[in-house]
């Protein structure tokens, strides 16, 4: 399993349509944390330099900033998100 660098940039794969990553997040077919918490940090990623910019703009308490970090781990290493240059 690949590790997510937080202070690297990270993009929603092109290849996954936004109607496939809402259905694996909100179905949990793919998603280690099928939350609205994960798909809104996913969709925040474009909006932001890095993957912990993304996290620190939600304001998550530890217990959920941990899981939505497993999470992106689990996409990380499924090929959903993406770190970009």
């Amino acid at each position: 399993m690949s590790t997510v660098d937080l202070d690297a940039p990270y993009r929603v794969n092109p290849r996954v349509s936004p109607e496939a990553l809402d259905h694996r997040c909100e179905h949990r077919e793919g998603c280690s944390l099928g939350t609205p918490d994960v798909v809104r940090i996913v969709r925040a990623l474009a909006m932001h330099a890095t993957a912990r910019d993304a996290l620190d703009s939600a304001e998550f308490s530890q217990t959920t900033r941990a899981r939505v970090v497993a999470a992106l781990e689990h996409l990380a290493a499924t090929g959903v998100i993406v770190a970009t240059p």
